[in-house]
């Protein structure tokens, strides 16, 4: 349900006009309650991990980062809102809150997910375990928590918010995030660096997420005005051009990674990287499938992202 947070705020008046000085009843208000709980829930899970050394490898310093950079971002939220600082706020606080917010719930929700997985189900009986299990459940509190104050910002039909609000400004955030883990997977190997087909692929997973992070950055800074386009026609055009590219990766990636004529591996077990034996690494053939199943998922993103942007422009005609 929506929330509408009223503040009450402390002035000052000088000779330039009101100053504001802090909003004491930012805590009290659901949305300012909620927040506390972000920032108690990846507060505690990063410190149990910390003080039994509970993460090794890229999946257990990519569990810690995500809890120590949603704790960080949530706290600078909250000092802008008790400072009352959010004029002065370099970035357009219509759209970085929903954002950041958006941006979290994916964060913790893979740390979630990859950290248990990956890591936690083989540390052996004792402390160190039940502290990365305690952290896992502060994790999922994290998330629910993050995805609860997305529910309640987002825009409703007929509201005049930020365009990050909005369904098509979320699904950038997706489409963003899934391009950070397809560059997360395929980096450090050499996934793609035998053939110029998959090269293409990589080079598609670049130019889209550039596409879109520009979207994003023109939002934050409220520097839509300056394209020499309609803000609408530039983001269906965007979605377009991703959309193409993106169903061309989908064929091209698979086809290359695990179709033997191709040079492909078609079976797991032929993948001398994936042994029997745990490592907190993640073996190649393990990679091209994830990546193969994330740029499908980003596919679907890019075309509810067209029918949304196709729809505004049409809205605006």
């Amino acid at each position: 349900m929506p929330v509408t947070v009223t503040r009450t705020v402390t002035t000052t008046t000088t000779s330039s006009g009101p100053t504001i000085v802090g909003s004491p009843r930012a805590l009290t208000q659901p949305l300012g309650l909620l927040r506390l709980l972000q920032l108690l829930s990846t507060c505690v899970a990063f410190s149990l991990v910390a003080s039994v050394g509970a993460w090794i490898g890229p999946m257990g310093n990519w569990s810690m980062f995500t809890w120590c950079f949603c704790f960080a971002v949530t706290l600078v939220i909250l000092m802008v809102e008790l400072g009352g600082l959010q004029a002065r706020f370099p970035l357009s606080w219509r759209n970085f809150p929903i954002t950041y917010a958006c941006y979290a719930t994916l964060f913790c929700l893979s740390s979630s997910i990859i950290y248990p997985t990956t890591y936690v189900q083989f540390l052996s009986h004792g402390r160190s375990r039940d502290h990365a299990i305690a952290a896992t459940v502060f994790s999922c509190i994290a998330c629910m928590a993050y995805a609860t104050e997305v529910a309640w910002t987002r825009a409703r039909p007929g509201e005049i918010t930020g365009y990050m609000a909005t369904v098509p400004g979320l699904l950038k955030v997706l489409e963003t995030f899934v391009a950070c883990v397809i560059f997360a997977f395929i980096s450090g190997s050499r996934l793609y660096q035998h053939q110029p087909a998959l090269e293409w692929c990589v080079a598609i997973y670049a130019i889209c997420f550039i596409l879109a992070a520009v979207a994003i950055l023109l939002n934050l800074g409220e520097c839509t005005n300056m394209l020499p386009t309609p803000f609408p026609t530039f983001l269906s055009g965007l979605a377009l051009l991703s959309v193409l590219f993106y169903a061309i990766a989908l064929v091209l990636w698979p086809l290359y990674q695990f179709d033997e004529k191709y040079g492909g591996q078609p079976w797991r077990s032929n993948d001398r990287s994936c042994g029997t034996s745990h490592t907190y690494y993640v073996c190649n053939w393990d990679r091209r499938l994830a990546v193969a199943i994330l740029t499908a998922i980003n596919l679907l993103a890019y075309v509810a992202d067209l029918v949304h942007s196709a729809h505004l422009v049409f809205v605006r005609v």
